[in-house]
């Protein structure tokens, strides 16, 4: 059979079908609108207000899910996970919307899970009635469901901003959005300071957020403004913890919102297996009906306040949270700072109270017609009751009342309607005297609507109610930045003693001294020999100069442990050395104190301060680190003057005392003429006395610079195994 197939470009696929998938993630799913709430949340609390769960007793959560379907096709464990975050015993929202009976869960625990909704019970919080206010007198738009059997409204019409009050996060389709919480009071003062002056300063009002598991909100108040005025920025937030000194144990009650206990637990046994934590002897959860509580033994001696600053370095116990304030507005993802957050509520706001005040107006006005009518039978109401007496036809009794009184008919249905008890002028007198008053109210409302600022002040009444309400103390602490004592990395790192040896082959190793002492015989590959030597710590800053001029810095724990028996560490893999470059000479002094003697081979020697290789940045590499014009020979780094032997390639050789080398200004100086040399010689060797076995050496000294030195015919041998005559 013949397969017919069609040929497409992919950007006509990708339009045609991926397009319109992300579109209904990105507005439909992911990104919340300016009502605080995404289209899942909406439908199912819309569904509980319908359902009259605002009074009354809770009711089982799967009948509140059974009826949210009639909204949301998503499927009832969808909605059910949807519910059970907007609820109070979940404690992932500052200010819940559901109020819950049973296991729910909890925001700070990943393994607790909820139980199924037909064990679970549920209503809304009163404060949803700040949700729906006026929701029936037409404050937002409704559509229809998706198979049109009811209607739903596109937002609903909140009093505050619930956008700012509640975090609210998700994933769409190549954006996201991630929304801090802030508390309600914090909020409610901020609006009504927003509304009086929009140039405000926002963050005498909102501090910083504020999160329902609590914990401490470091604060830097340039990171924080610039939050405040893009919707962009992280900061830190970490755990708040009671020491116990009876016990000798640390309890940890409240957590950063963005982790669970169970990640902080496994992150601290995976670090106390690792040996970088010694000081715990256990780990506990001890969370309970009272609320969370991880609770740590400590060994005897333990410093419990250095302890927690090694944990909120290590642990997600300091977490940072990064916001991202990605609103929907008029159906438009857009990132926006609190003011600019704060003027879309206040117009969407401003749009809800209009369209209740035109709502209220035409309602007064429709009574207010109908009394008018009713006043006109008050001139003969006899007349009416004879109308509508001698009228043959039920029919004709409103068009009857329309001649006989010159009303419209809406007025004659109105009319025709009234019982006969009432055709009396009291009962008439009394209902026509609301005209008046109808007309004023209608024109106070007329003014109201026709005025942004008069609607304000109906907003800023509204704010403070709800503020008076359902406003709540801080539940995160705000901790000044500069207040917060912290560790580096290099305070986390056992410091120990050690001995890094530098072979010919260009291989570093780094070996503890208890490593050491238990074998200390060298595995070294075929040809290749120990150059040089130093005992250090494990923390020490170690200087590697190379033949290319070049010197590069790097912490001893920045190389791996070995042994002995090992290669150990490829040097241009760890530094990414230049071609032909290789590392000659290798030191450590952390306080930059005494010289380098730097001997080259046209006999030349310098005296360089080490200090000059300090920085105040942590640079791993220095260009320029020595004179380039010639070889150097060898490097030898004193903190005093000592007695060198020189050595010509024609076997002269000179002693000398490094105080004859004068100390230079920088770097690549290319020092005092050590040595003459001649055009067939050069400077070749330089040795230290201790690499002798002769001591007889007095006859080579020599007191003035540059000096020929004496041919020697005797044999020379070398005490010192890894340094021989650089014979290339």
């Amino acid at each position: 059979m013949e397969t017919l197939t069609t040929m497409q470009k992919i950007t006509d696929t990708i339009k045609e079908n991926y397009m319109p998938y992300a579109m209904s993630v990105i507005v439909s799913r992911a990104i919340p609108e300016i009502d605080g709430f995404k289209p899942s949340h909406r439908k199912l609390l819309y569904t509980m207000y319908k359902m009259g769960l605002l009074q009354g007793n809770r009711t089982k959560s799967a009948n509140i899910v059974g009826q949210t379907m009639r909204l949301n096709p998503h499927g009832d464990q969808a909605i059910y996970e949807t519910m059970v975050r907007l609820t109070t015993g979940a404690e992932s929202l500052l200010v819940p919307f559901i109020d819950s009976k049973g296991n729910f869960g909890k925001q700070y625990s990943r393994d607790m899970a909820y139980a199924a909704p037909r064990y679970t019970e549920a209503k809304l919080e009163p404060i949803c009635k700040e949700l729906f206010s006026d929701i029936d007198k037409n404050t937002v738009d409704f559509v229809d469901n998706y198979d049109g059997t009811m209607k739903e409204p596109t937002l609903l019409p909140t009093t505050f901003p619930n956008i700012l009050v509640n975090p609210n996060q998700g994933i769409a389709v190549g954006m996201a959005n991630n929304l801090c919480s802030f508390n309600l009071k914090e909020v409610c003062k901020a609006t009504i300071a927003y509304l009086k002056n929009e140039n405000v300063d926002l963050s005498k009002y909102i501090k910083a957020p504020d999160f329902p598991t609590g914990g401490q909100i470091i604060y830097n108040k340039e990171i924080m403004n610039k939050i405040l005025e893009t919707g962009r920025g992280s900061f830190k937030v970490r755990a708040v913890y009671n020491y116990d000194s009876k016990n000798n144990a640390i309890e940890i009650i409240e957590i950063p919102y963005t982790t669970t206990v169970e990640a902080i637990i496994d992150k601290i046994v995976s670090l106390i297996k690792l040996g970088k934590i010694k000081e715990i002897s256990d780990i506990r959860d001890e969370t309970d009906l009272n609320g969370l509580k991880l609770t740590l033994d400590l060994k005897r001696g333990t410093n419990p306040e250095d302890l927690m600053k090694k944990l909120y370095k290590l642990t997600p116990l300091e977490d940072s949270f990064n916001c991202n304030f990605n609103i929907l507005i008029e159906g438009r993802p857009k990132v926006m700072g609190v003011k600019e957050i704060l003027y879309e509520w206040t117009k969407f706001r401003i749009s809800c109270i209009r369209r209740k005040f035109q709502y209220e107006i035409n309602k007064k006005s429709e009574k207010m017609h109908l009394l008018l009518g009713l006043e006109k039978i008050l001139l003969d109401i006899d007349k009416a009751i004879k109308i509508i007496r001698d009228t043959e036809k039920e029919k004709d009794v409103v068009p009857n009342l329309i001649k006989g009184f010159k009303v419209d008919e809406t007025q004659a249905e109105f009319i025709a309607e009234i019982k006969l008890r009432n055709l009396n002028k009291e009962y008439i007198l009394k209902r026509t005297s609301e005209i008046n008053k109808l007309k004023e109210e209608i024109k106070i409302l007329s003014d109201i609507i026709e005025d942004d600022d008069k609607i304000k002040d109906v907003i800023k009444k509204e704010l403070q109610e709800v503020s008076k309400k359902y406003g709540k103390p801080r539940k995160s602490q705000i901790i000044q930045e500069e207040k917060i004592e912290t560790i580096s990395e290099e305070d986390l790192i056992e410091d120990y003693n050690i001995k890094i040896f530098l072979t010919e082959h260009q291989y570093i190793k780094k070996i503890s001294l208890v490593s050491l002492r238990a074998n200390s015989k060298h595995k070294l590959k075929d040809g290749d020999k120990i150059l040089q030597e130093i005992e250090t710590t494990n923390k020490e800053e170690i200087l590697l100069f190379s033949n290319k001029q070049n010197v590069y810095k790097i912490k001893a724990y920045e190389l791996e442990d070995t042994k002995a028996s090992n290669l150990g560490d490829y040097i241009p893999n760890i530094l990414e050395l230049e071609e032909d470059e290789e590392i000659i000479y290798i030191i450590n002094d952390n306080n930059y104190e005494g010289n380098l003697l730097i001997f080259y081979e046209n006999g030349k020697g310098v005296k360089i301060p080490l200090k000059f290789y300090k920085t105040k940045q942590s640079r791993k590499k220095l260009i320029n680190g020595f004179y380039s014009r010639s070889k150097c020979v060898r490097i030898i780094y004193v903190k005093e003057d000592i007695d060198l032997i020189l050595k010509r390639s024609d076997n002269r050789y000179i002693l000398i005392n490094t105080n004859l080398i004068d100390t230079v200004s920088k770097r690549t100086a290319a020092g005092k003429q050590v040595i003459k040399n001649s055009k067939r010689s050069y400077l070749k060797a330089v040795y230290c006395l201790d690499e002798f076995k002769e001591d007889n050496l007095e006859n080579l000294r020599v007191n003035t610079l540059p000096a020929l030195g004496k041919v020697i015919d005797i044999q020379m041998k070398l005490n010192f195994e890894g340094y021989e005559d650089n014979e290339k």
